[in-house]
């Protein structure tokens, strides 16, 4: 009984170094994306099909969403050139009200995204993958979820064949090291390993593929870096 409490006692003990290791082992990014100088006015779309469920409520172009204290929403940060396997996840993106929620979907490579249809109409969902196969795939009304998966790191765009105004983006990452920003613009990337890092922000108008901005930002255990970005 003493041995198996002896046991007990150092088991307890490896368990609290382990897990105290690992809340004190790793860091966070934290910062804004913001517009430069003042936003443009939102561009109204005109809903010409299926009116009764698309036309509820006003709709814009969501390429460039600017809130009122000059943050960029769905802009994607990310690290880059850091050797981390991505951790698959299972992520919804869902059309309601004829727009795609979010606008910006973020997700590792392996994950399943659930794509749903809350609007009970057609829809038909097309992606533009290069890395991963492409599709086109009508979701009537009663098909409330289609189930796909993304096994490549890529940018995919996606629209809807049915309602032209529709679309968005699908951010496949590399590494579990990301995040798409609020309505203010802020982010937070959480659990990164102490080091000195690439960090990137992709935004479809301002900074899109291959035009990123770039900036280096130092890592400490248990402690907040900050990287902030203007975009112009």
């Amino acid at each position: 009984m003493k041995r198996l409490a002896m046991v007990s006692m150092v088991c307890g003990a490896l368990a609290f170094t382990v897990s105290a290791f690992a809340q004190g082992g790793a860091g966070t990014i934290s910062g804004t994306v913001k517009l430069e100088g003042a936003a443009p006015t939102p561009k109204k779309i005109e809903i010409t099909r299926d009116r009764e469920v698309c036309g509820l409520k006003p709709h814009f172009e969501q390429d460039l969403v600017v809130g009122s204290g000059g943050g960029i929403q769905y802009a994607v940060v990310s690290l880059t050139g850091i050797k981390a396997a991505p951790k698959p996840q299972e992520v919804t993106f869902d059309q309601k009200g004829c727009q795609y929620n979010p606008h910006v979907l973020a997700f590792p490579a392996g994950s399943t995204v659930k794509i749903l249809n809350s609007d009970g109409i057609l829809h038909t969902i097309h992606s533009y993958a290069t890395k991963n196969p492409s599709f086109n795939i009508a979701q009537p009304g009663f098909n409330k979820v289609i189930t796909v998966t993304e096994a490549q790191p890529q940018l995919i765009k996606v629209t809807c064949d049915e309602h032209g105004w529709m679309n968005g983006w699908w951010y496949v990452t590399s590494n579990p090291y990301f995040a798409v920003t609020d309505e203010r613009g802020n982010f937070t990337i959480k659990e990164v390993p102490p080091g000195d890092y690439t960090i990137q922000v992709w935004q479809e108008k301002l900074a899109p593929a291959g035009k990123e901005l770039t900036q280096k930002v130092s890592v400490k255990a248990g402690a907040t870096a900050t990287a902030n970005f203007t975009l112009k």
